[in-house]
C-alpha cells in the first residue's frame, strides 16, 4: 500500500489548471498548421495565422488562451493500492483549482444555477473518479468552456436507427452549432451506456491526441467517415468557410440495453485545453 499527502495533489491540480489555461497541447498546435496548409480559403487561412499567433503570446505572456477559462473537468483514476492522507480526494482537487485559478488569474466561471451568483473561485470541480488496479493517481483535467458546451447534445436514438441515425445526428448538431462554438472543433462522441454515462464516454473521448487511430477498427472508420462529412459543411474557421470545421472527431463507445441506443455529442472549441499528470 503506497501513501500520498493530499499537499501533492493540491500543487499537481494548482499547476495543471495554471498550464493547460496558458499552453496549447502540441498536438493541437501541430494539427492547426497541417489544416492551415490545406486551405484555401484565404480568410481561413488568416484565422488559422491569427490563432498560432494566439498561442505563441499566451505562452510567452502568460496571459489565457482565451477569456473563457471554463469549467474544471477532472477524470480521476484512483489506483486501489493507493492510501490518501490529508484532506479527502475530492476537497484537495477543489483546493487545487482554487489556487490554480486564483494564482494564475483565470476567469472563474462557477456560478449558481439559478441566482447566477458566481462562487468565486471556480469551484466546485466536475470531477468523475474510477478505481483502477495500482498505487498511482491518474488526473486528466479539461477547461471547458461555456460556448462549446452549450453546443454539445444527448439522445436517446432507437437501437433501429444504428449508425446512420448516429451519423445524421452528428451531422445536424454540428450544423446547427454553426460558428456558435469557436471552429474549427473537437467533436467528442459518446454511444451506448446510459443516458448519464453517454456523455461521459463523450466528454472523455476529447483527452485523446488528435490524429491518433481509434483501437477499434470500426470506430476508426467511422471516425474519419464523420471528420470528412463534418468538413463537407463548409462552416470552416470562426465560421468563416473554409476546409476545416472540424479538427477531428473521437468516439467511445460502451454496451448499452438491448432496448436503448444512447448517443452523445460533445463538442469542444479549437483552444482544446487539457493536461494529465501521474502522482
Amino acid at each position: 500500500m503506497r501513501t500520498l499527502h493530499t499537499d501533492q495533489i493540491v500543487e499537481a491540480v494548482t499547476q495543471l489548471c495554471m498550464h493547460a489555461n496558458r499552453y496549447l497541447p502540441q498536438d493541437v498546435r501541430d494539427c492547426f498548421s497541417a489544416c492551415a496548409e490545406k486551405e484555401r480559403s484565404p480568410a481561413a487561412r488568416e484565422i488559422f495565422r491569427q490563432l498560432k499567433e494566439n498561442y505563441e503570446l499566451a505562452a510567452s505572456t502568460g496571459i489565457p488562451l482565451c477569456q473563457d477559462c471554463g469549467l474544471a473537468v477532472f477524470f480521476a483514476d484512483v489506483g486501489q493500492d493507493l492510501h490518501i492522507t490529508g484532506l479527502n480526494l475530492r476537497e484537495a482537487i477543489n483546493e487545487g483549482v482554487r489556487r490554480g485559478y486564483e494564482q494564475g488569474k483565470l476567469r472563474k466561471s462557477a456560478c449558481d444555477p439559478f441566482s447566477r451568483t458566481n462562487t468565486k473561485d471556480n469551484t466546485p470541480a466536475i470531477i468523475h473518479f474510477d478505481i483502477v488496479p495500482g498505487d498511482k493517481l491518474r488526473l486528466a483535467f479539461m477547461a471547458k468552456g461555456g460556448g462549446s458546451e452549450n453546443m454539445s447534445r444527448v439522445t436517446m436514438l432507437s437501437p433501429s436507427q444504428g449508425w446512420s441515425g448516429i451519423r445524421e445526428f452528428v451531422l445536424r448538431r454540428v450544423a446547427e452549432a454553426g460558428p456558435n462554438p469557436c471552429p474549427p472543433v473537437i467533436i467528442g462522441i459518446g454511444i451506448g451506456g446510459t443516458f448519464d454515462y453517454a456523455p461521459i464516454l463523450a466528454k472523455k473521448a476529447l483527452l485523446r491526441k488528435l490524429g491518433d487511430s481509434n483501437p477499434d477498427p470500426a470506430l476508426d472508420a467511422w471516425e474519419k467517415e464523420l471528420l470528412a462529412d463534418i468538413n463537407k459543411l463548409g462552416i470552416g474557421p470562426m465560421g468563416l468557410g473554409g476546409a476545416t470545421t472540424a479538427l477531428d472527431v473521437k468516439i467511445a463507445a460502451a454496451p448499452c440495453h438491448i432496448a436503448s441506443l444512447p448517443l452523445a455529442v460533445n463538442v469542444q472549441c479549437h483552444s482544446a485545453r487539457h493536461e494529465e499528470v501521474e502522482l
